[in-house]
């Protein structure tokens, strides 16, 4: 499981680089999300750019992650790509999660002034 950090202010950047968010990685990164999410970060951004392919485990792993973080802090999902999106129109987790289309428009919205990627 490969998720690298960088933070800005009070947001918490998560770039995950895995193709696949599904039944074999959910548990590790459910684990990992909770052990770098802390507290005095509000906004946690997930850039899911590169991945690929979620399947329901991978749905769940990211519902874990939300429902575990405290009450004043927001999971964001940032570019996920055209399958993921449509997973997440599907199941209606777009009404759940505030889902950036870019990195560029999440990173506006986190308060960073250049785009990185």
């Amino acid at each position: 499981m490969d998720l690298k950090t960088e933070s800005h202010e009070n947001t918490l950047w998560v770039h995950l680089d895995e193709p696949r968010l599904d039944a074999a990685v959910a548990l590790r990164f459910k684990d990992n999300m909770r052990d770098i999410c802390l507290p005095h970060y509000h906004r946690i951004m997930l850039d899911m750019s590169a991945v690929t392919f979620l399947d329901s485990s991978g749905l769940g792993a990211l519902v874990a992650v939300m429902k575990s973080l405290s009450k004043d802090q927001t999971l964001e999902l940032a570019a996920p790509s055209f399958n993921v999106s449509k997973v997440l129109r599907l199941t209606r987790m777009d009404t759940v999660f505030t889902i950036h289309a870019t990195l560029a428009d999440a990173r506006a919205a986190g308060g960073f002034d250049a785009v990185q990627s």
